[in-house]
């Protein structure tokens, strides 16, 4: 007989069943609609097209866990443990949902549980069960005992009731159904083979009266049924809620281009940026119910590494805390009790943030740490005027000068000099134009840079030109800054000159530069087809339209540029511009790809002075010089001048030098 069929000191099983769901799907319904009210405080955000592409994405992302295994290395194995755990969640869905609130519930046990369905669902059950007991020891393991730096701080007890309810589900679930078929219940002569935990377990039972049996078979099943309902209304009240909004948030993360940041609608904007919470979009408050709280994201951020004020898991925990606690006063119309920069944020956080996008390529549910970040400094930046005094003098600079570098002796054409350059006042027929940048024109150690990939670019025969001294700032480091005012400023003056010479391609040394061209000037109407030099050298090298003269016999290793690599997803072509040169030797360094480690120079932190633990620029140095590498090759002008800081700085001027990828490949160019 099924438990819910019993009575109970005279209450029918069902009645007991009934009155618990309800209660259960009840207090989680009120949480939910109460979280839900919260998040609709923030902003309205669109842009949220290609359905069909979004779920395919979510369910090979969630449901297929690869969130998770993308990040399985020798460095974190941690993500298998929580693939387990997910995997036996979305199994046990269906078995909840079939056969205990439909079998159970409506009285049709015994017609859903002598079918053939049945039978194989058990085996699935069985099977599972003791990977999902697995993944929660380990975890419970590496957060009470192990203690990881990741997960410092994270031995609370609502952890603690989460992952024990993980181990127990599983356990009580073999129990009933050991205890069943003890009792000669289906799965029983359904088929030749029952399920093997479950029958092995069952043999505890061998010597027991068919009473002691029954009575522990329908003990389980309360246990494993009163243990589902906890878990129920506890999801929406602790970390468990990421597992609801999750799937929500993947669904609806931002469209590409990956990184561009949501201008300001400057003419209409009421507020500048996120002071308060509610400044935040819906989509960016959902983020924060997401959170899994598993400190990959501050595993691999610089600022964390270095000693800084950031943590990006602590940053999104602290605005879900500070949601929840004001949720109550905001949803009435009230003014939060507690300013969100300065008492819940400090500034030293939120100019820490070089916008790497590490974090976010970590993040197993697609938080989007520096957007939110982004939007903080745009508040202190456009309403508050609070920025460090160096940024201010680079924004200062590049209103009157047109770009970032004050105290720069050199034009914006210096470095051309000898190189027989046209630039389009002069003639306006190229192919393609060549945006040399601001830190590629006028600081000194950079020029190089243009000049190598200008050579490479004549010797494949190009037709390209420079705007020269009409090339202005592409507004990206104001931007990043906070002072989007400006940056709009800046692109919308440059898409129209760009505009009326005609332009419609564009190659650029600089990621940054490349990353704001190709993704951000679109949303102001600048659609240019542009290309890193990287990209454009390598297909010159293909199509044999550059001819390597002479190897090099060294030992290099490439860094990955933040705004190349993780902004863009250009981690090959300047790969196989270094292996195409003969006698070269490429090690990786163990920080690489995706996983790259940030030079320290993104976020406008060229012109940002670190004060707090140590520089990351020096942190980057020392994982190249771990390789044994003799040449660090770069492929940004930013990243090239923190490595050679860094070098200086650690005093390995005779171990180790630095070159962009242009001026390795110009030096071993015939003439």
């Amino acid at each position: 007989m099924s438990p819910v069929s019993m009575s109970y000191l005279g209450i029918p099983g069902y009645v007991i069943f009934w009155v618990l769901f309800a209660l259960a799907v009840g207090l989680l319904l009120r949480r939910l609609y109460q979280l839900w009210r919260y998040m609709s405080l923030g902003q309205t955000v669109g842009g949220f097209g290609h359905l069909v592409k979004r779920v395919l994405s979510t369910i090979v992302s969630v449901l297929g866990q690869w969130c998770q295994l993308k990040n399985l290395t020798a460095r974190n194995r941690a993500s298998l443990g929580h693939v387990f755990m997910a995997w036996g969640f979305f199994i046990y869905i269906p078995f909840y949902l079939i056969f205990i609130i439909i079998g159970g519930g409506f009285g049709l046990s015994e017609t859903l549980e002598h079918t053939s369905f049945f039978f194989y669902y058990a085996w699935v059950m069985d099977i599972a069960a003791p990977f999902i007991m697995l993944g929660a020891l380990w975890a419970i393991i590496r957060r009470y005992v192990i203690r990881p730096p990741r997960l410092k701080g994270e031995q609370s007890f609502e952890a603690l009731v989460i992952l024990v309810t993980v181990l127990i589900h599983p356990l009580t679930h073999l129990f009933k159904e050991a205890t069943g078929i003890a009792l000669g219940y289906a799965p029983v002569g359904l088929g030749a083979n029952l399920p093997p935990i479950s029958e092995a377990l069952s043999n505890i039972f061998a010597g027991a009266s068919p009473a002691a049996i029954e009575a522990a078979n329908t003990a389980f099943f309360w246990a494993h049924w009163g243990f589902v309902l906890f878990v129920l209304v506890f999801i929406a009240y602790s970390r468990y809620l990421h597992m609801i909004a999750s799937m929500f948030n993947v669904l609806l993360q931002s469209p590409p281009p990956k990184g561009a940041l949501r201008p300001i609608d400057l003419e209409k904007a009421e507020s500048f940026g996120a002071s308060k919470v509610t400044d935040f979009s819906w989509k960016q408050l959902l983020d924060l119910y997401s959170c899994v709280i598993y400190g990959q994201c501050q595993e691999v951020c610089p600022a964390t590494a270095s000693g800084k004020a950031l943590n990006p898991k602590n940053l999104i925990d602290d605005l879900k805390i500070h949601l929840l606690a004001e949720g109550p006063t905001l949803v009435k119309g009230g003014e939060p009790a507690k300013a969100m920069i300065g008492e819940v944020i400090t500034e030293d956080v939120i100019w820490a943030c070089t916008t790497c996008r590490a974090c976010q390529e970590a993040c197993p549910v697609a938080v989007e740490h520096v957007e939110k970040i982004i939007d903080m400094r745009r508040s202190l930046v456009m309403e508050q005027a609070s920025i460090p005094e160096t940024a201010e003098g680079a924004l200062r600079s590049i209103e009157d000068r047109g770009h970032p570098w004050r105290g720069t002796t050199l034009s914006r054409t210096d470095w051309a000099e000898g190189l027989d350059i046209k630039t389009l006042a002069e003639d306006s027929d190229i192919d393609i134009l060549f945006w040399v940048g601001c830190t590629g024109a006028l600081e000194e150690r950079s020029t190089k840079i243009s000049q190598a990939t200008a050579k490479l670019l004549k010797s494949a025969g190009v037709n390209f030109g420079i705007l020269g001294a009409e090339e202005s700032c592409c507004g990206e480091p104001a931007r990043r800054l906070g002072n989007e005012y400006l940056f709009q400023m800046q692109a919308e003056k440059n898409i129209e000159l760009l505009k009326n010479y005609g332009v419609k391609r564009i190659v650029t040394a600089c990621p940054h530069g490349y990353h704001t061209l190709k993704n951000e000037y679109p949303q102001f109407g600048g659609n240019f087809e542009v290309i890193h030099h990287t990209q454009l050298i390598a297909q010159l090298l293909k199509e044999g339209k550059l001819k390597i003269a002479k190897g090099r016999g060294e030992l290099v290793t490439y860094h990955d540029a933040c705004y190349l690599g993780r902004y863009n997803d250009i981690y090959q072509p300047p790969r196989r511009i270094v292996k195409s040169i003969p006698e070269i030797k490429m090690v990786e360094m163990g920080r690489n790809r995706e996983d790259s480690f940030c030079c320290g120079g993104g976020g406008g932190h060229m012109w940002l002075e670190e004060h707090e633990g140590r520089r990351i620029n020096e942190l980057r140095t020392e994982q190249a010089m771990d390789t044994g590498a003799q040449t660090v090759v770069t492929a940004c002008p930013f990243c090239l001048q923190m490595f050679d800081d860094g070098i200086k700085t650690k005093e390995a001027e005779e171990k180790l030098k630095v070159m962009d990828i242009a001026e390795l490949l110009a030096a071993q160019i015939g003439e």
